[in-house]
């Protein structure tokens, strides 16, 4: 299976480049973002493989869904994406495994999610601020965290996010969980 990025500093080219071509400093990001600029510096080397979480709010900062801050550019030329290529990345604190179903210029991301048993993945508001999501969960069970409110998701079970506030992802039980995430962009005001 390959990678969202062909090597270990991936990623942090990407940030770099998306960072670069708005003219931002790393200040700016770091302000934007509520990521330090040493840890936003260590991740543009090469040097730290950021947490979901960290992801998260740089993707928010710079009003890219995940997907697109972690996917290649390029897409499959005849339509086709054999498994073995699909691209994914891994958080390195939780095990939380992203896979792109859909390519970079299809109109929706479609990403498959596994969340191993007992793990959880925070995000920040803004990582939904400019987004309309929608969770479909294929096997497992998960616990979506809003605040003080929860809703668990079993097996077919679908849930469309509203407005933007901080979420958990939970998996408290002790088989793993995978659902599905689509994502559309939606007008930011």
């Amino acid at each position: 299976m390959s990678t969202l990025m062909e090597s270990p500093d991936g990623l942090g080219r990407r940030i770099k480049a998306e960072r670069v071509r708005r003219g931002w400093s790393l200040a700016r990001l770091a302000d934007a973002s509520g990521v330090s600029r040493a840890m936003i510096s260590k991740i543009e080397r090469g040097e730290s493989n950021p947490t979901a979480l960290v992801v998260g709010k740089l993707s928010a900062a710079l009003e890219l869904t995940m997907t697109a801050l972690l996917s290649p550019a390029e897409g499959g030329a005849d339509g086709v994406r054999r498994a073995a290529d699909t691209p994914h990345w891994t958080d390195p604190d939780t095990g939380y495994l992203r896979r792109q179903i859909s390519t970079p210029g299809f109109p929706a991301d479609v990403t498959e999610i596994v969340l191993p048993a007992g793990a959880r993945v925070s995000m920040p508001a803004g990582t939904y601020a400019f987004i309309a999501q929608l969770v479909w969960v294929l096997d497992g069970e998960l616990t979506l965290a809003e605040g003080p409110t929860s809703h668990r998701l079993t097996s077919g079970d679908t849930f469309e996010f509203g407005e933007p506030q901080a979420r958990e992802f939970i998996n408290d039980t002790t088989d793993e969980c995978r659902y599905v995430v689509v994502v559309t962009r939606k007008a930011t005001p």
